[in-house]
């Protein structure tokens, strides 16, 4: 199930992510700020259990998360994300897949694994801004699956429809949620209208 954003927040630092003029770190902020924005759409079904504590004033009847969250940012355009996330869920685990792209093949190539033994949170965000042809994504729900992570869900900024498409195919019980979803890929696997590389705009190395 993909879940689009419609958040005021999300659309109008969209924008700004996509302003050809904005700098280095700037777009560092914005996708600090929207993935913030994201978590909170992304863990609306968080499990909690009752939690009575005492106020300045009193017993207070409240609530307490159960899941355990791990953060599963897809290097290295992925470690922008992190941040945002962590300031809602400071307490989350990170653990890091390293992929990049082929750029002859457009297929996902694996660097960097260092997922724990055994499971250790009952939910993985997967981050990553970008779900371009959906390779990465696709590796990455894989091999967490294997892992045997029980509840999975990928975060992005931007998606094209190809890269919706082949994640929903691979792994239909993965919920996407996402900024926007723009019109295709072009003829070299970059989101239209997108915002270009988010790395290199993150980093500075464009």
């Amino acid at each position: 199930m993909v879940f689009e954003s419609q958040h005021p927040l999300v659309k109008h630092k969209l924008t700004l992510m996509r302003d050809r003029e904005t700098k280095p770190k700037k777009f560092r902020q914005l996708i600090r700020e929207i993935s913030l924005l994201l978590c909170y759409e992304a863990t609306l079904d968080l499990i909690t259990k009752p939690l009575a504590v005492e106020s300045p004033m009193g017993l207070a009847e409240g609530r307490e998360l159960v899941d355990k969250v791990g953060l599963v940012p897809i290097l290295r355009a992925g470690l922008g994300m992190v941040e945002g996330v962590w300031e809602m869920m400071p307490g989350a685990e990170v653990w890091h897949i390293g992929l990049y792209r082929d750029e002859q093949t457009l297929k996902p190539v694996s660097y960097y694994n260092k997922l724990p033994t055994m499971p250790t949170v009952q939910v993985c965000l997967v981050l990553d801004p970008m779900l371009a042809t959906g390779g990465s994504a696709v590796a990455t729900v894989d091999l967490l699956k294997k892992w045997g992570a029980q509840r999975i869900k990928f975060v992005g900024i931007l998606a094209a429809p190809e890269g919706i498409a082949r994640l929903e195919a691979a792994h239909p019980d993965v919920p996407i949620h996402i900024a926007h979803i723009d019109s295709h890929l072009n003829e070299i696997g970059y989101i239209v209208p997108g915002l270009g590389d988010a790395g290199d705009r993150q980093f500075g190395t464009g």
